[in-house]
C-alpha cells in the first residue's frame, strides 16, 4: 500500500514537472514570436524613411514609442496580472499586439506609424512583463533555468526577427508589420491550448508596487546598470541600419539575424559556463567592457558598412552574456513578488531603451554618427563604473550557495 501511494505520488510530481515544462515551452515559443516584432522593423526602417519622407531622427522614434509606452506601463502589469490571471494578461497583451501591428501595415504618414507603434508597446507591456514571472513561476525552484530559457526565446527572436522583416520588406516596408499580426495570432492560440492555468496570487498586487519595488537599493541599482546598458543596446538596435549604405533589406536582414544568433547562442550556452567558472561579477564586467569597445569600433568605422556589420555581430555575443545575467539577479531578489521585481526591473531598462533611439538620432543630426555611437559608448561605461561601486550585489543564488 506504502509503495502504490509513493507511485501515485511519484507520478503526480511527474505529472506536474511535465504540464510545467509544456507550459514554460509555450510562453518562451510566444515570447520569441513578441520580440520578433522589435528587430523586424531594423532592415525596413531606410525603406520607411525614404517612402514617408521621413528624417533618420523621426524613424528612430518608431523605437522610442515603443519601448516607452512599454516601458511605463509594466510598472502596471502585476496589478493586472494579479487580478486576471496571467494567462489571460498574456492573451489580452497579444490581442493588443495584433491589432496595433495590423494597424500599422496600413498607415500612412510616419506621425501615424509612431502612434501605433506606442499602442502596440501596451500589448507588449502585458505580455512580456508577464510572460518572464510565468515562466518562473511554472518552473518553480529553477529560476536560472527559467530566465535562461526567456533570454534564449528574446535572443532567437531577436535573431529571426529582422530576417523575416528583410524577407518581407523586400516586397513591401508593410509586409512584416502584417506578419508579426499572423505570427501573434498563431501564438494566442499555443498560449490559450498550451498554457496551463496559473494560481493568481494570494494577495494582490497593489496599483504601485512597481514603484513602490523600486525602493530596494538592490533592484534600483540593478535596474539603473541595466538602463546605461541598454542604451548601447537600443541605440545599436534603432541606428546601426542607417549606417548599412548600400545594403539591402535581405542583407541588413542576415546581418542582424548574425548579431542575434550570437546574442541567443551566449545567453543560453556561454553565460552559464562563464558564471561558474569565473563568477557572474566577472562575467557582467567583461562582457560590458567588450560591449563598449563593439559600440566605439563601429563609431569610428562608422563610414565604413562592412566594419559596422562586423561590429553589429560581434556585439551579440556580449549582450548575450549580459541580458541573462543581470536578468538573473534581479529575479533573485528577496521579499519582493517576482511579478513586480520584472515590472520594476523591466520599467527601468526599457526606458533606457526608450531614450537611446531619440538621442541616436538627434546626435547624429547635430554632429554624426560617429558621436553617436561613442556616446553610446561612455552611458555603457558608466554602467561598468556602476557595476563596480555595486559589486556585492553581483551573485547569484547559486553562488551563494557556494560562499
Amino acid at each position: 500500500m506504502e509503495e502504490s501511494e509513493y507511485l501515485e505520488e511519484h507520478l503526480e510530481e511527474l505529472k506536474i514537472d511535465k504540464n510545467g515544462l509544456r507550459s514554460a515551452y509555450a510562453v518562451a515559443f510566444t515570447c520569441m514570436i513578441a520580440f520578433m516584432g522589435i528587430g523586424l522593423v531594423d532592415p525596413i526602417l531606410k525603406t520607411i524613411a525614404h517612402q514617408l519622407n521621413a528624417t533618420p531622427a523621426q524613424t528612430t522614434l518608431l523605437f522610442t514609442s515603443y519601448m516607452l509606452v512599454t516601458g511605463v506601463m509594466m510598472l502596471f502589469t502585476g496589478f493586472i496580472s494579479s487580478r486576471i490571471g496571467a494567462k489571460k494578461t498574456l492573451i489580452c497583451g497579444l490581442v493588443i499586439i495584433i491589432g496595433f501591428s495590423a494597424l500599422a501595415g496600413f498607415s500612412e504618414t510616419i506621425q501615424g506609424l509612431i502612434y501605433l507603434r506606442a499602442g502596440w508597446g501596451l500589448g507588449n507591456a502585458l505580455f512580456i512583463s508577464t510572460a518572464l514571472s510565468a515562466i518562473v513561476g511554472v518552473l518553480a525552484g529553477q529560476t536560472e533555468k527559467a530566465i535562461i530559457m526567456y533570454e534564449a526565446s528574446m535572443g532567437l527572436g531577436m535573431a529571426i526577427g529582422p530576417l523575416l522583416g528583410g524577407v518581407l520588406g523586400s516586397m513591401s516596408w508593410r509586409m512584416p508589420f502584417f506578419g508579426v499580426a499572423t505570427l501573434m495570432l498563431i501564438a494566442t492560440f499555443a498560449i490559450g491550448f498550451l498554457l496551463t492555468p496559473i494560481a493568481k496570487p494570494k494577495q494582490k498586487v497593489s496599483l504601485f508596487a512597481g514603484i513602490k519595488a523600486l525602493s530596494n537599493h538592490k533592484l534600483r541599482s540593478v535596474g539603473i546598470i541595466a538602463l546605461l546598458y541598454n542604451f548601447g543596446f537600443f541605440t545599436l538596435l534603432a541606428y546601426a541600419p542607417f549606417l548599412l549604405e548600400g545594403f539591402s533589406e535581405m542583407q541588413v536582414g542576415f546581418v542582424f539575424f548574425g548579431w542575434g544568433a550570437l546574442l541567443a547562442v551566449a545567453s543560453v550556452f556561454i553565460a552559464p559556463i562563464l558564471e561558474k567558472r569565473i563568477n557572474t561579477y566577472r562575467t557582467i564586467l567583461l562582457a560590458l567592457f567588450f560591449f563598449l569597445i563593439c559600440l566605439s569600433f563601429i563609431g569610428f568605422n562608422a563610414q565604413t558598412p562592412e566594419l559596422v556589420a562586423l561590429g553589429v555581430v560581434m556585439a551579440g555575443l556580449f549582450q548575450g552574456l549580459i541580458n541573462t545575467l543581470l536578468t538573473t539577479i534581479a529575479m533573485e531578489i528577496p521579499d519582493i513578488e517576482r511579478s513586480v521585481a520584472s515590472s520594476s526591473y523591466s520599467f527601468i531598462r526599457f526606458f533606457g531603451g526608450a531614450i537611446a533611439p531619440f538621442v541616436a538620432g538627434k546626435l547624429a543630426e547635430i554632429w554624426n554618427s560617429s558621436i553617436t555611437f561613442y556616446f553610446a559608448a561612455f552611458m555603457v561605461l558608466i554602467g561598468l563604473v556602476f557595476v563596480i561601486i555595486h559589486n556585492q550585489y553581483f551573485a547569484t543564488e547559486e553562488e551563494y550557495e557556494i560562499v
